[in-house]
């Protein structure tokens, strides 16, 4: 039985970063997905992840992207990038999450770059942020999705095992330790097509 459901933040409840990055490199004059691709070289070690991990301050992630960037033979505003890193909310996952929380637990797992409590957010999020039970960002613990330490993080502070969680993510990479680990995942390609997965995994309708 279901008694916990896992939330990603940018991707899921909001739109995806992803987005943000493709407006930027229509913008910019750059190849497609050329921010996702820097991303994904060393995505462990590299600036962003760092920088989800506040192992770095703003200036040294500017600094070490672009010479990231440059190696791959790219001209990078990191500074551009990061200060348009904003999603919109999905309103029909912000209900899902709604009607999640009238019986089950609810957490946010997000990698971010500066915590939540620092950000000037509008009215709504700051409602749709209150609604979790349990709050993890890679800026606050030291750690980033997909290390299993994150998910140990929010399986101890919800107090459920791992086989008791459902957890939500647009990405494979970050689905496959908390599946690994016993979770159910689902992954948020279509929000409605994901919606109606987690209904029949909870076992109410979320819509």
């Amino acid at each position: 039985m279901i008694k916990a459901v896992l939330f990603d933040f940018g991707g899921v409840i909001l739109t995806s970063p992803f987005e943000t990055f493709a407006i930027y490199e229509v913008e910019a004059g750059l190849p497609r997905d050329t921010i996702r691709n820097l991303n994904a070289t060393k995505p462990d070690t590299n600036a962003w992840a760092k920088f989800e991990r506040r192992e770095i301050n703003t200036e040294e992630f500017i600094e070490l992207f672009q010479i990231e960037a440059a190696e791959q033979g790219f001209v990078v505003d990191a500074r551009k990038l990061i200060e348009n890193l904003h999603g919109a909310l999905r309103p029909n996952m912000v209900e899902a999450l709604r009607r999640c929380s009238n019986g089950l637990k609810t957490a946010m797992l997000t990698n971010n770059i500066t915590p939540i409590g620092s950000q000037p957010l509008s009215s709504d999020v700051q409602e749709v942020v209150q609604m979790f039970d349990v709050v993890i960002e890679s800026s606050v613990e030291g750690c980033r999705k997909p290390e299993q330490k994150f998910y140990d993080i929010a399986c101890e502070r919800l107090n459920e095992k791992p086989e008791d969680c459902v957890f939500l993510d647009d990405l494979g990479v970050n689905l496959k330790p908390a599946r690994t680990m016993g979770m159910t995942t689902i992954k948020v390609v279509n929000p409605e097509q994901a919606i109606a997965e987690l209904s029949g995994v909870v076992g109410f309708s979320l819509d």
